[in-house]
């Protein structure tokens, strides 16, 4: 249980990011094409995983003055840090596996996501925004692989709109961590040091236009002449009040005290759950 913890497979929610070329490259009726975004998707989880317990390594002394943090395998203690690693090395041999199984192309964007975390875990993580467009980064990344690493081009507007949505997640992420070090004042140590370089209302400035960006990114998107032509439909266009309510749901799960972890905001709130398998029924009935 322990170690199954610190794969954190709840986070490979994340990596649904890899089968948007799928979805809407009309790409699902080639078996060779499926196959390879699937092995891009498990080495991206895997991958993940190595990256998620690199950082547990590295924040295992920090994690013990946070107060959720420190319940974690490595900082609680449950786990040492010789198999920690050992299970690090074989997710991140593993997910290469897979990643050069699917392609060379998705290979290349699986070691390319491990440098930038690497380099994020040395010190860019401290570099405010800079810190956020990494993050965004990891995830333009998964959506590269899932396109151009097996052969699906990509269209301009979703990897728009993918960019600004992950950087929208990004600055809620951290607007939710300085509400919870404002809640927990008397643990200031475990605070990340870049949070000292954002304020709400700089965080708040930050979030309304990447979110309002993303809305109209993905708003373009359904009603261009090439996503009509290549879906035939132009109706695509009614899915956007779903996302726009999907994005003002979590900003008001933000403002109350939630969002810290967007994967878990998703996964326990009724509402974005029925929101995003609303949109995602629709949008697979339209284009179908």
């Amino acid at each position: 249980m322990h170690l199954l913890r610190l794969l954190r497979p709840y986070q490979w929610l994340k990596n649904g990011f890899v089968f948007v070329g799928l979805i809407f490259g009309r790409a699902h009726g080639d078996s060779a094409l499926v196959q390879g975004v699937f092995l891009a998707a498990a080495g991206f989880c895997l991958m993940s995983s190595c990256v998620y317990i690199f950082n547990d390594v590295l924040d295992r002394n920090a994690d013990r003055s946070h107060p959720s943090k420190r319940t974690r395998p490595l900082a609680s203690g449950a786990v040492t840090l010789r198999t920690a690693l050992v299970l690090a090395f074989a997710c991140g041999i593993a997910g290469l596996a897979l990643g050069a199984t699917a392609s060379a192309n998705v290979l290349a964007t699986l070691i390319a996501y491990l440098g930038l975390n690497l380099a994020y875990s040395a010190g860019l993580k401290d570099i405010a925004i800079l810190d956020v467009f990494i993050i965004a980064a990891g995830f333009m990344l998964r959506i590269l692989a899932g396109t151009w690493g097996v052969g699906i081009t990509p269209s301009y507007w979703l990897l728009l709109c993918g960019l600004l949505l992950t950087i929208f997640l990004g600055f809620a992420k951290r607007r939710a961590e300085l509400m919870a070090v404002a809640c927990a004042s008397a643990n200031s140590d475990y605070q990340r040091p870049v949070l000292y370089s954002y304020t709400p209302a700089l965080l708040d400035s930050m979030i309304a236009v990447s979110a309002c960006g993303a809305v109209v990114a993905f708003g373009l998107y359904t009603i261009s002449p090439d996503t009509i032509a290549l879906h035939g439909t132009d109706k695509l266009i009614y899915t956007v009040p779903l996302v726009l309510y999907g994005i003002f749901r979590y900003i008001f799960l933000l403002h109350r005290r939630y969002g810290e972890d967007p994967t878990w905001t998703l996964l326990t709130d009724s509402h974005l759950l029925v929101t995003a398998a609303a949109w995602l029924g629709v949008t697979l009935w339209l284009i179908g």
